[in-house]
Order: C-alpha cells, then sequence, then structure tokens
C-alpha cells in the first residue's frame, strides 16, 4: 500500500488491525476512506502467557517492529484506529487491557483501541455486524453468537474440559477406537489402528509419546485428517465425524439467536476436511436450526479485525461491546467504554 505523503489522511482515517493466535501475530494497517490495506506481516512466534495472562510486553516486542515496517513502507507516521483480535482474551486478557491502550498510543500516536476476543474478529470475518452465530474450529472449537445486544459463546473450554467436536477432539477419538481395536475391546476401528500405528509407532508407546507433550491439542488434531481419510468406509471413522457434527451443532444452537433468520457460518482450518465433516454437519444444522441461514463465511480474523477497525473509526461499529469479549478505550481512560 503506498500513501503519498503530501495527499495522506489524517491518523484518524488510518487503522492498524491484528490476528494474534497460536502460531503468532499477523498484522496489516490500511486506510478507512479508500479501503486500501496493506499485505500481512506475520511474526511466526505465540505471544507468551505468564502470572497476568497474555504477556503484554512481549505481544509489543513482536508488534512494533512489524507495524513500523508497514507505516514505513505507506509512508505515513501515525495510526489512529488499532484493533487486536487475540486467542485467550476473555480469560487471559487483563495486562492486556491494562497496558496495550498507552503503548500503542506512545509508539504510533493511537487514539482508540478495541481488544476482540478472537471469536470475535472470526465472527466480524465471517459474518460481518449481522446476527446470527459461528462456529470457528480448528485444533479446538468455539461457537460465538450474536443478536447485535449482547454476546454468547459455547465451548472453547480447551481439549481436557471440552471443545467438543475440535480437532483435538475428533484426534482423541480416533486414537482411543485404534487404542479398543487394539485391545480387542468392542467399538475399535481396524483401520484406524493402521493409521495410527502408521504416524505414532507402536501403540504401546503412545501414551509415553503424547502424555509428556505440552502441545497435546495439536498432536491429536494431528490425527484428525486420518479419521476423515477413513470416514468413506469405515463406520467407526464416520461415526465420529457424525458425533463431532452433533458437538458442533450443539454449540451453534447454544449461542444462535432463536428469533428471526440468523445467518450461520463456519470458519476454521477443520473444515478443511470437506464432505466427511460438512455432510453430517450440515445435516445437524438444518435439523437443530430450522429457522437460521448457513453461508459461507467471507473472510477469516483478521479480516473481522480489520472490518471492525473501519467501522470504529467511521463511528459505525455496530457489534456489541463488553468488558470481555470486545472492549473499545481511549489511551487516556483505559478502562474508558464507547
Amino acid at each position: 500500500m503506498t500513501v503519498p505523503g503530501d495527499g495522506s489522511p489524517d491518523a484518524a482515517g488510518r487503522f492498524l488491525a491484528v490476528d494474534s493466535g497460536g502460531s503468532g501475530l499477523r498484522v496489516v494497517v490500511g486506510e478507512v476512506g479508500s479501503g486500501r490495506r496493506s499485505g500481512p506481516l506475520s511474526s511466526g512466534e505465540p505471544v507468551r502467557t505468564g502470572a497476568r495472562g497474555i504477556d503484554p510486553g512481549h505481544f509489543m516486542e513482536q508488534l512494533v517492529p512489524m507495524v513500523r515496517a508497514l507505516v514505513d513502507q505507506a509512508e505515513v507516521s501515525e495510526v489512529g484506529t488499532a484493533v487486536i483480535g487475540a486467542a485467550g482474551l476473555a480469560t487471559l486478557g487483563d495486562g492486556l487491557r491494562a497496558e496495550l491502550p498507552g503503548a500503542l498510543a506512545r509508539e504510533f500516536g493511537v487514539r482508540t483501541v478495541a481488544l476482540a476476543a478472537d471469536a470475535v474478529t472470526a465472527y466480524a470475518g465471517a459474518l460481518g455486524a449481522r446476527p446470527g452465530a459461528v462456529v470457528a474450529a480448528g485444533t479446538g472449537l468455539i461457537a460465538i453468537g450474536t443478536d447485535l445486544t449482547r454476546w454468547r459463546r459455547a465451548d472453547g473450554w480447551g481439549h481436557l474440559l471440552g471443545d467438543c467436536g475440535g480437532g483435538a477432539w475428533i484426534g482423541r477419538a480416533g486414537l482411543e477406537a485404534a487404542l479398543r481395536a487394539y485391545d480387542g475391546r468392542d467399538g475399535g476401528s481396524g483401520a484406524l489402528l493402521s493409521c495410527a500405528e502408521e504416524q505414532f509407532g507402536a501403540m504401546a508407546g503412545l501414551p509415553g509419546k503424547l502424555y509428556p507433550r505440552s502441545d497435546r491439542p495439536a498432536v491429536l488434531a494431528a490425527f484428525a485428517p486420518r479419521v476423515a481419510e477413513r470416514a468413506a468406509v469405515d463406520p467407526v471413522a464416520a461415526g465420529i465425524l457424525r458425533a463431532a457434527a452433533g458437538h458442533m451443532a450443539e454449540s451453534a444452537v447454544a449461542v444462535c439467536p432463536a428469533t428471526g433468520e440468523p445467518h450461520v457460518a463456519l470458519t476454521g482450518g477443520l473444515f478443511k476436511m470437506g464432505e466427511p465433516l460438512l455432510v453430517p454437519l450440515h445435516e445437524e444444522l438444518a435439523k437443530r436450526l430450522p429457522h437460521a441461514r448457513v453461508v459461507p463465511a467471507e473472510g477469516d480474523p483478521l479480516d473481522g479485525a480489520v472490518r471492525i477497525a473501519r467501522d470504529l473509526a467511521a463511528g459505525a461499529l455496530a457489534l456489541p461491546c463488553d468488558d470481555v469479549m470486545l472492549s473499545v478505550a481511549s489511551p487516556k481512560g483505559q478502562g474508558d467504554h464507547f
């Protein structure tokens, strides 16, 4: 994006949008009026968490050089609006809420900061400012919905307590079926046992390879595509995906507005599995949410952060704000919500 110095809009017309997740930061800058935005820069390193949750110091260490590179390329010096979408913000975001507005003001002249849970930016990217529900599924799973007056969320509780139907859940169920076949118990799948042995080696060594891993959810999720591969020929694998679809639909029902014609969208890498998962999921959604309209997701969480930034800078933000899911503050009043 090139913005000539003599024709550049003032800082209020420029925005910064950030998507912070398990694979690091993705960052763009852009203009509100022209619709232009830079290509994204990516860090490739997740932001650390500490005693106060997401580490604001580490966040800024990564963010500052990326934003400086983008604003230098755009030949601007200040950015008026910043939207930060962050995984874990709802439960681990106290440090970011306390420190980011001031830090962004000092570094880039930011006047308005929105901090959003990654589920909110996923929603905004998929549906914009329409009532409905979004199921975001990758390694984990969360559903989020709104009637444009408040947010509702379901699941997203992690691989030990929830994320039902997500990649780690499917992978764990597939490995359980493999171990059942290994033991000779009912409910096992010889097809999945073969897949598991190809991927992990001898089943007797699987617990030692899995339990000590700090990235255990990702390891479990890595087996989910093997379940999808076998679903067409293995009834156990197909049953796992039908169960996953049921869990996803349950979460969508829990957050979807009960009146009107809300839109429902699916977003996240898990849906790249295609028909083995999508066919039973669409069947479940049609059965459980007959008043809703299932639509394709229009964009991803970074697109959602951009949408929120443009609406916020234009004074047209229609998504609901609260203290957890989406909060808007000025650096001089870091707890003041507009």
